[in-house]
């Protein structure tokens, strides 16, 4: 079974944007220490444009063969005319108003996103021996919608508060309980925690 893996950046009081989603302020953390470990640990998680600007767009998938976001994500995309963001993955967008794909390699989820997860999570996903995983990109609703999917929790910590915004978790109150695998700090001041489903 392939792991659906959550990897968000939120401020300190688990916000991943403002309340329209803008998360732009976050973008002058990524330098550093911190931009070598994404770059390094994480690349599948770059948009196709930022592995071109890194130097990474050659190398192959190292965790992750397909992308989930939901339509306020890929809208960010969209307005810079990027119709396919994440290119070298399997690209799938859960919207119930966007009807028709802009773009051959993204396919439309507009009903049962829980039972289309459940299916890729179910597929081989195999590149030789590694089993590679999905990367739910976010956003906020979509991540409420599957929580109860999610089997692991990558949460880039960065040192801001916003008092207000979105949510990491779009969702009514319900209780998942995480174990915490691993964390590491950055010079500058970001904190990453890596947590699995306790089942």
């Amino acid at each position: 079974m392939r792991k659906l893996t959550y990897l968000v950046a939120c401020s300190i009081d688990g916000f991943i944007g403002d309340s329209d989603g803008d998360a732009s302020f976050m973008y002058p953390f990524v330098v550093g220490d911190f931009a070598e470990y994404l770059n390094t640990e994480h690349p599948d998680t770059n948009p196709t444009h930022v592995r071109r600007l890194v130097g990474t767009d050659g190398l192959e998938n190292k965790d992750y063969d397909t992308v989930v976001q939901g339509r306020a994500s890929y809208d960010v995309a969209l307005k810079e005319g990027i119709t396919s963001p994440y290119a070298r993955l399997r690209e799938y967008v859960a919207s119930r108003t966007l009807t028709e794909s802009p773009d051959p390699n993204v396919e439309i989820i507009s009903d049962d996103l829980v039972g289309k997860i459940r299916e890729l999570k179910a597929e081989d996903g195999r590149l030789g021996i590694y089993l590679c995983g999905i990367y739910l990109c976010g956003g906020s609703a979509v991540a409420g919608a599957l929580v109860d999917e999610i089997d692991e929790l990558i949460i880039k910590t960065y040192p801001i508060v916003l008092g207000t915004g979105m949510p990491m978790f779009g969702s009514g109150f319900a209780l998942s309980e995480f174990t915490l695998d691993g964390v590491r700090t950055f010079d500058n001041g970001v904190l990453v925690r890596t947590y699995g489903r306790k089942r």
